[in-house]
Parts: structure tokens; C-alpha cells; sequence
């Protein structure tokens, strides 16, 4: 073989193989935004919002093969469970398996979340409401471990309450509730609380609460769940326009 003969053939091995390499990563860039998208369509009506996806470091052309994804990052700056408003969540999803079965659109292995409340969406939640119409603060104590809520202006009477865990789930108690040293109405108060533990009472897939706590800012919560069924998506939810096989990430299949 002449030495321009040798040059053209490795001309043109470069070229099939640079071409090859481009084909693959384009390949990967999409499916990979096609997956993300239905994977945040499969989340977003547990977590009652949209989301952001991030896949794990698995080649999602890989993944065509045996739709399986081993963890998927959540986040949502305005998650709502019940009432609650201005949610932040962190979830991490591992062992996903997208294949169809008589479940399901999937399975997950197991899940965490971490959950922020701040004190503006407590607020805010809380004056969404009839009953708590009256409040016009929130203020939060890391040192105690205490939420207090201002009714009226000028503080002219305010309770305490207190986020715990038990059982998997948040209660939550009340302490000195008082009005210029007179008993605030049961009504009120009770109200009051069964709005703040019903935003701390709904979880995602199938989570529990293992650990809630107070922070200057707000209620801070940790959430873990073992293995789940993904529904399947129902038709006509907003911003989930897809058909049959979408529901159940049909580009994976």
C-alpha cells in the first residue's frame, strides 16, 4: 500500500469515527432531555408541582436496553402537600425501574427527601385559610424548637407550637396560647394547628417523616421511603399532554 493510499484510509477512519462519536453524543443529549421530561412528568403529580430532574451518571442510551436508572435527583423551590405553600424539596430516588407491569408505570428501590418550609409559606398558608384569617405573623426559634404565631396586631396575643415526629408522621403541639392573659379561643388555635400538620402530614411517594425540626427560617423536614409503584399517569393533567405509552415513559421502552 503506497504511503497516499495509508493516509487516505486513516483519513478516513477519523473521520467515520469522529462522525460515529458525534452521532452517539447527540444521540445521548437527546434522549437523555426525552427521558428527563417524562421522568419529571412521572414525579411532578406526587410532588404536586413541577420539577427539575438530573439523571444519574448511566448513559441514558444504556438504560434503552434495560430501563432501569439507578437514582434520579427532585428538586421543586414550590412544592405543595395539602394546604402548604412555598415548599422547597431535595429527593433523591434509587433503583428506578421503568418497566410496565401490572402495578404500574415502574418501581423505585427507595427515596429520601429533605423538605424547607419557611416561615413566609407558613404564613402564608396559614392566613389561606378562614380560621386563620386572624394571624398576622410567624416567627420561628431554632433554640426551642418552637413556631410562634402572632394574632392580631401589636401582639396582642400569640401561641407557641411545636412540630415532633411520631410514628413516621408530624403532630404537632401547642403550648401557651394566651391573650392578654385570657385563653385564646380552642377554635382558633386548633385550627390553626390542624393546618400547620396537615402541609407536614402529605408525602410523596410513599415516604415517611423521620426527622422535623426548627430553624430560624422555618420547619425543616426529613423524609424516607422504601420501594414504590409508580402510577400510571392520568390523562389530562395539566402540562401532561401523552398518550398511552407516555404515561409510562414509553421513549424508554
Amino acid at each position: 500500500m503506497t504511503q497516499r493510499k495509508r493516509n487516505r484510509t486513516v483519513t478516513i477512519a477519523v473521520v467515520l469515527v469522529a462522525a460515529l462519536v458525534a452521532v452517539l453524543v447527540g444521540a445521548e443529549v437527546y434522549v437523555r432531555n426525552r427521558a428527563t421530561t417524562c421522568l419529571a412528568q412521572s414525579f411532578e403529580s406526587e410532588l404536586g408541582t413541577g420539577v427539575d430532574v438530573d439523571l444519574s451518571w448511566k448513559p441514558v442510551l444504556l438504560q434503552l436496553l434495560d430501563r432501569r436508572v439507578p437514582s434520579v435527583s427532585l428538586d421543586s423551590d414550590d412544592t405543595a402537600f395539602g394546604p402548604a405553600q412555598q415548599m422547597q424539596v431535595h429527593a433523591e430516588v434509587e433503583d428506578v425501574d421503568l418497566r410496565d407491569s401490572a402495578e404500574g408505570a415502574g418501581t423505585i428501590g427507595s427515596s429520601s427527601a429533605d423538605v424547607s418550609w419557611p416561615v413566609s409559606g407558613i404564613l402564608a398558608t396559614v392566613q389561606s385559610q378562614s380560621v386563620g384569617a386572624l394571624v398576622t405573623d410567624v416567627t420561628a426559634d431554632e433554640n426551642a424548637g418552637t413556631l410562634t404565631f402572632t394574632v392580631g396586631g401589636q401582639g396582642l396575643a400569640e401561641f407557641t407550637a411545636r412540630p415532633v415526629v411520631n410514628g413516621g408522621v408530624v403532630t404537632v403541639e401547642t403550648t401557651d396560647a394566651t391573650i392578654l392573659g385570657i385563653g385564646l379561643p380552642t377554635a382558633l388555635v386548633d385550627g390553626v394547628v390542624e393546618i400547620l400538620a396537615s402541609g407536614l402530614q402529605q408525602y410523596p411517594l410513599g415516604m415517611q417523616a423521620t426527622e422535623v425540626g426548627v430553624t430560624d427560617s422555618g420547619v425543616e423536614l426529613r423524609l424516607e421511603g422504601g420501594r414504590f409503584v409508580l402510577p400510571e399517569n392520568p390523562q389530562g393533567q395539566p402540562g401532561q399532554q401523552q398518550t398511552q405509552q407516555q404515561s409510562s415513559c414509553g421513549l424508554l421502552s
